[in-house]
């Protein structure tokens, strides 16, 4: 069963996220300030968070930058309207994806059922090889793992998830969008910046200069795609 952290102020938004998912057979922890969360991932075996971006104490922004600090379980952000800003920072400091307020119970869902596959690699219908080595980069898909020239690279699961399905067809273009719907599971208006953001992460996590990269390569309004040959 996977265990699904649960952080907001509003306690009626935390008692009907806590309804929608433990109905899903999901562990629920709840928490109502960062501090809480952070301590309660210190101390729990958690696989997922539901971040508020407002609270007293601590906001989730900042909850957000030290559980990267030390994790790279999912953290899905809950958002207002107005909170674009703190959308694109959220994302910027390892942030998986967000969910705006007010919410969607089957979006809620499905975007942590996205989430949680991508932690644990589970899905596809298609086997795909374990190891895939292009260039100095090889992604080990069995040990959720990659190297680069040899050096360990960390990477948050929605980074590995764009990570590897680009490396698994090199030269193939993929747009915003595909690739937004390959990691949370449906399409959105903000896919474009948001899968931005995560190819930057990538790219300077594996390329030796970001601003020129070698290996994840922009096609100008179409997308993006992978150069080199599997080995």
């Amino acid at each position: 069963m996977y265990n699904i952290l649960i952080c907001d102020d509003d306690r009626d938004i935390v008692a009907a996220l806590r309804i929608y998912l433990s109905g899903e057979g999901y562990g629920i922890l709840e928490a109502h300030t960062g501090r809480e969360a952070l301590d309660i991932v210190s101390k729990e075996t958690v696989h997922l968070v539901l971040m508020d971006i407002m609270m007293p104490e601590m906001d989730g922004i900042s909850a957000t930058s030290k559980l990267r600090e030390e994790h790279n379980i999912p953290i899905i952000l809950l958002t207002a309207k107005g909170e674009d800003t703190d959308k694109v920072l959220g994302l910027n400091i390892g942030a998986d994806d967000y969910i705006t307020k007010p919410f969607n119970p089957v979006e809620v869902i499905a975007r942590v059922k996205s989430q949680l596959r991508r932690y644990t690699m589970l899905g596809g219908m298609e086997r795909k090889p374990d190891h895939i080595t292009i260039g100095g980069i090889d992604l080990d898909d069995a040990g959720k793992s990659v190297t680069v020239d040899g050096e360990p690279v960390s990477l948050t699961p929605t980074e590995f998830a764009i990570l590897k399905l680009l490396m698994e067809s090199p030269g193939k273009v993929f747009s915003s969008g595909a690739i937004y719907a390959h990691v949370s599971g449906g399409y959105a208006l903000s896919a474009e910046s948001s899968v931005a953001v995560h190819i930057r992460h990538i790219r300077e996590k594996i390329e030796i200069t970001p601003s020129e990269p070698r290996y994840i390569k922009v096609v100008w309004g179409q997308g993006y795609k992978f150069e080199g040959e599997k080995k």
